[in-house]
């Protein structure tokens, strides 16, 4: 399963609704979609500290969502990782929640009343999801974990969900002790391999990404009440 299509899942609850309405749900697909395609050696970023992306390999990926969102990074080939996670079309949300549909995992129940009713995404199987958090269990009490766990968590982390969303696995980790395993698990996914080394990489500047579009725009907000 894709990281994007496992972060999906976590962010919705079984009845098919958000864990929350908060429209910084898009950052972290966009995030999850452009690691899936760091791992597929399909884009690469920069060394920056907001890096660059190029794209390496535009081919087909086999999978529709990343095929998409592959798409769109291709338009925005050389942009900045803070540019990107904000990208609705590099999230590609509708295209994971067909694939997952596709797959007998999820139920689509499209938007009503023009729009202003969201579209929900009931699950069918539950399956997938339990073996993501389960992994993500093992994980969060010491287990090594893979780059897929790695961005899950930092992920989830960067949009402040983490604890939400990990209620459950995080067992008796206090807000603080869960984040400090985060940023650990962080560093362990290095292994000296070059794309397990890209990954991490990529995990570090997308948490960053990630807080400064869920941040800044509340600050503003804030500031101008």
């Amino acid at each position: 399963m894709l990281i994007t299509e496992s972060l999906f899942l976590l962010l919705r609850r079984d009845d098919g609704k958000a864990e929350s309405a908060f429209a910084a749900s898009t950052y972290g697909l966009a995030a999850a979609a452009i690691t899936d395609l760091v791992i597929a050696e399909r884009v690469t970023l920069s060394d920056d500290k907001d890096p660059r992306m190029t794209v390496l390999d535009a081919g087909p990926t086999g999978h529709p969502a990343l095929d998409a969102s592959l798409t769109r990074l291709q338009e925005k080939d050389g942009k900045k990782l803070s540019s990107l996670v904000t990208d609705s079309k590099v999230a590609v949300e509708e295209q994971v929640a067909s694939a997952l549909a596709g797959q007998g995992v999820i139920r689509i129940e499209e938007k009503r009343a023009l729009g202003l009713v969201p579209a929900k995404y009931p699950v069918l199987d539950p399956e997938p999801e339990r073996r993501v958090r389960e992994r993500l269990r093992t994980v969060l009490v010491g287990g090594m974990p893979e780059p897929a766990d790695a961005t899950l968590l930092a992920v989830l982390q960067g949009l402040g969900m983490a604890e939400k969303v990990l209620a459950e696995e995080k067992g008796a980790l206090s807000k603080k002790d869960l984040k400090a395993r985060i940023e650990q698990v962080s560093e362990e996914v290095v292994t000296g391999d070059a794309v397990a080394q890209a990954v991490a990489q990529a995990i570090a500047a997308m948490n960053v990404a990630i807080m400064t579009a869920v941040i800044v725009p509340t600050i503003v907000s804030g500031g101008s009440s």
